[in-house]
């Protein structure tokens, strides 16, 4: 369960110059297009039934679908995005960062999905955001002025008031943009440019998995885990 502090614990104001609006954005844009598709992108709730139609019975086999799927292309887009070595480092890496948090979204919200969880509710969808930052999910709960004392799943029946969930997101985002520096130590790998595209394929898939095992973990299943035709 998730606790608000009280007193001294109130949300943080939200940044409004340039890298707050970048963090908010990129938010809004993994819950938009990586929850719900948009435009080829395939939704999650979609997904999760294509891999129910394979498991009619077997949510869990249904999820390992998911995750397999969802590792194969991130290897891909890591290794095309990573081809270019230094050259094209510049422009394919913020891609890569966008894609790569995108497959991610969607295979967390489909394995929410697929556990009973409704990918409608705003404290599930900002469940799904803090699941990609792993171990600092606490942390930017706090800033948000919620404690966290259980599953990151708890947010959907503990329903934060619409300023925190702001600022969670925005902070999810911030967390995410970060990221960006912390490339640092697979540069010079990268630089070569074939070896470069094989490592960038091997850690991106690496991390989803990563981040699917702990989806797994935070969104146990419920009494209303999905069977196949339902929706």
């Amino acid at each position: 369960m998730f606790d608000r502090k009280k007193k001294s614990a109130k949300p943080v104001p939200l940044d409004k110059g340039p890298l707050g609006s970048t963090a908010l954005s990129l938010s809004q844009r993994l819950m938009t297009v990586g929850i719900d598709g948009k435009a080829g992108f395939d939704s999650a709730r979609d997904v999760a039934q294509a891999a129910l139609h394979d498991y009619p019975s077997d949510p869990e086999r249904a999820i390992d679908q998911v995750i397999s799927q969802h590792r194969r292309l991130a290897a891909s887009a890591g290794f095309v995005t990573s081809l270019g070595g230094f050259v094209t480092m510049a422009v394919a890496l913020p891609v890569n960062l966008v894609g790569f948090y995108l497959l991610n979204t969607r295979m967390v919200a489909a394995i929410a999905h697929l556990r009973g969880y409704d990918l409608t509710d705003q404290g599930t969808r900002t469940a799904i955001l803090l699941t990609l930052v792993g171990g600092d999910a606490d942390d930017l709960l706090k800033k948000a002025g919620v404690v966290s004392t259980g599953r990151l799943a708890n947010l959907a029946a503990n329903q934060l008031p619409p300023p925190a969930v702001m600022v969670v997101n925005k902070a999810v985002g911030f967390r995410l943009v970060s990221h960006l520096g912390d490339k640092l130590l697979t540069k010079l790998g990268k630089g070569i440019p074939v070896a470069g595209g094989v490592i960038g394929a091997g850690l991106d898939a690496f991390l989803l998995g990563r981040i699917a095992k702990g989806a797994k973990r935070e969104f146990p299943a419920t009494g209303r885990a999905l069977r196949s035709g339902q929706r």
